[in-house]
């Protein structure tokens, strides 16, 4: 145990107030990532783009968030933890602002481009801070509570910028956001003990983890499982325009539906994610592949597509808690280096799934788009197997 997790293990009470202004940061996150999702249209036509095109103010966050996500911890050297977190969330910030006031596309993917840098930042010591923060033990439940504020965002985020946008307008949503996550700079201040590095990280410990088979199979499976989701899952608000045909309140409905179903997923992660958790790696692939499945040939009907957006709601906010654990279990030894590689994987996957979603849609159909998605599944399926082959093996 390092001395900032020694000072802070006689405060329980302190120790989770941190974990609570990091899962606010992660709310405001995944809805400052997302909501493009629930506006895309309006996005769209305010700044004379397709909606293909406004698709990619998702990914240019992912390719940030990418590069972030490699250099943070080596950039950041053996600065304090704590202010590393205060400088992501002051980034945050900052890009809402910019999106807000975007005059043209220019802008907003500027905006766009310095959320990336939070959100790579962010994630890729979140995992790591956790650990410092907690006994081992009780990582998973610390995990589950911080990823709670993915499923108040998934709750709330979409349907809420939906419903508003379409009352006030996008750029309003955005401005919404702003004291939100001002509030919570200044609880990561208040909150978040003083974390010192333990030592400066360089890319020598991530090409040492990418030569563990267990821990690239890992991440190679990981990688594809993301990209499957969020192949569908950003332009999800065009195939329920065009395939279910709801309108902005139908619509603002199923999205609150979906997001409400992570509250279920979050507790089952807390309550059943512990010990072994080679069983649980295929399940996101498997539920949100075949809920997928089931928008692609019943989605027509708004109960249908209802049910299955729950179906992936619920285990969207379980994916999260199920790899991360992993990622603790299985590179305890360097988690900061784990961090870093899971965040990039993941978000090159999120950058990915945007960009051939978008071309897809723009260039076939919104069907082409989930069948996409459903391939990428079924690969990270195959890959999976048991789930054995991703852990670290006893004695290492």
């Amino acid at each position: 145990m390092d001395a900032a997790t020694a000072d802070v293990s006689h405060k329980p009470v302190a120790v989770w107030g941190a974990v609570l202004s990091m899962a606010l940061c992660v709310a405001m996150l995944i809805a400052s990532e997302f909501m493009p999702v629930s506006l895309l249209t309006p996005m769209a036509a305010g700044l004379g783009a397709t909606e293909g095109q406004t698709g990619q103010a998702i990914s240019v966050s992912g390719l940030f968030a990418v590069a972030a996500s490699l250099l943070i911890t080596t950039a950041a050297g053996k600065l304090n933890r704590k202010w590393v977190l205060v400088a992501m969330t002051a980034f945050m910030l900052l890009s809402l602002v910019l999106v807000a006031a975007a005059p043209n596309f220019a802008v907003l993917m500027i905006g766009r481009a310095l959320l990336g840098i939070c959100i790579g930042g962010f994630w890729a010591l979140a995992t790591a801070v956790i650990m410092r923060l907690v006994p081992a033990q009780d990582v998973p439940r610390a995990l589950a509570l911080m990823y709670g504020g993915q499923a108040i965002a998934a709750a709330f985020a979409a349907p809420v910028g939906s419903y508003f946008g379409g009352l006030f307008g996008w750029r309003e949503v955005f401005w919404v956001l702003t004291p939100i996550v001002a509030i919570n700079l200044v609880w990561h201040v208040v909150a978040l003990p003083s974390l010192p590095a333990h030592r400066k990280q360089d890319f020598r410990s991530m090409l040492g983890l990418l030569k563990r088979p267990y821990f690239l199979r890992g991440l190679v499976a990981c990688m594809l499982s993301w990209g499957s989701a969020f192949t569908m899952f950003t332009y999800l608000r065009p195939f329920l325009e065009q395939v279910t045909g709801v309108d902005v309140t139908t619509l603002s409905v199923l999205l609150l539906l979906l997001g409400c179903a992570g509250f279920i997923g979050t507790w089952a992660a807390g309550r059943f994610i512990k010990g072994n958790v080679a069983p649980f790696l295929k399940l996101p692939a498997l539920v949100m592949g075949g809920a997928t499945v089931g928008l692609l040939l019943l989605g027509y009907s708004p109960i249908a597509a209802g049910l299955f957006m729950a179906i992936w709601g619920a285990m969207n906010t379980m994916f999260s808690v199920i790899w991360m654990t992993w990622m603790s279990q299985n590179a305890d030894d360097a988690p900061e280096a784990a961090g870093s590689l899971m965040v990039a994987a993941i978000q090159a996957s999120i950058l990915l799934g945007a960009v051939v979603g978008g071309l897809l849609l723009d260039s076939l159909s919104i069907q082409a788009t989930f069948i996409g998605s459903i391939v990428l599944a079924v690969f990270a399926l195959v890959l999976i197997g048991n789930g054995r082959r991703m852990l670290k093996p006893e004695g290492v």
